[in-house]
């Protein structure tokens, strides 16, 4: 049964300039250098008028996963998420994401919300996470959701100092 995470951050700056940055090659390149783990990198980039989609890597190192994973899911882990963000409106936001950790059976979907609030910007995520494990699904359900609830922070973290570091 698919578990629901639900993720929300809240920024001193308007949507438009969050959503800029969030979405910005550089932004997303420097970011994956930093955080995004062996092999991370940005896969595509494609602007519209409408919004931006774009797909990015993120590698898990073996090592840095629990033993009890580590006997399902040998070596090193290489997850691609796609975002599709569409403008909706001033100062707000919608996207779908999909997420694929490749040679497991362990996938993600759902979307993100980023809009104004008084004061600043807020966004809102919400994934639901299956792995197609008897027995012990559950348990790498929840150190799935662990590690997604680091790499957001993470994020947030990285943007916040990216943001800051422009004004």
């Amino acid at each position: 049964m698919p578990r629901e995470f639900d993720y929300r951050s809240t920024w001193p700056y308007p949507a438009d300039e969050v959503y800029a940055t969030m979405t910005d090659p550089e932004y997303l390149r420097a970011r994956l250098a930093k955080i995004g783990g062996p092999g991370a990198a940005l896969l595509e980039h494609h602007p519209d008028a409408d919004g931006v989609r774009y797909r990015l890597r993120h590698g898990l190192d073996s090592q840095d996963m629990p033993a009890a994973i580590r006997t399902v899911l040998p070596g090193n882990i290489t997850i691609e998420r796609a975002e599709s963000w569409k403008k909706q409106g001033p100062g707000r936001y919608d996207a779908t994401v999909a997420v694929t950790i490749h040679n497991t059976p362990a996938s993600a979907a759902g979307g993100m919300q980023l809009h104004d609030a008084n004061p600043g910007s807020e966004l809102l995520l919400r994934l639901d996470i299956s792995v197609k494990v008897p027995l012990i699904g559950g348990r790498i359900e929840d150190v799935v959701v662990g590690r997604i609830g680091e790499l957001f922070d993470l994020e947030t973290q990285f943007t916040r100092e990216w943001l800051e570091q422009r004004h």
